[in-house]
């Protein structure tokens, strides 16, 4: 499966931003609410072929 430039951009957006909120939800500065709802926000902004397919949940 070939993506284009401007789709691994956006995959790449989510995912960094996505980390950065996983870590502040594992260091408890925000809840499982809040990491919801920021995965939420970032689906809607970067708008990631792959990780609508892997929103919400967990990777091993």
């Amino acid at each position: 499966m070939l993506v284009s430039e401007k789709e691994f951009r956006a995959e790449l957006r989510y995912r960094m931003s996505l980390s950065v909120a996983r870590a502040m939800l594992k260091e408890g500065v925000i809840s499982q609410e809040e990491y919801q709802q920021i995965d939420t926000i970032l689906l809607e902004k970067h708008r990631p072929t792959l990780g609508t397919l892997l929103a919400g949940k967990p990777l091993i």
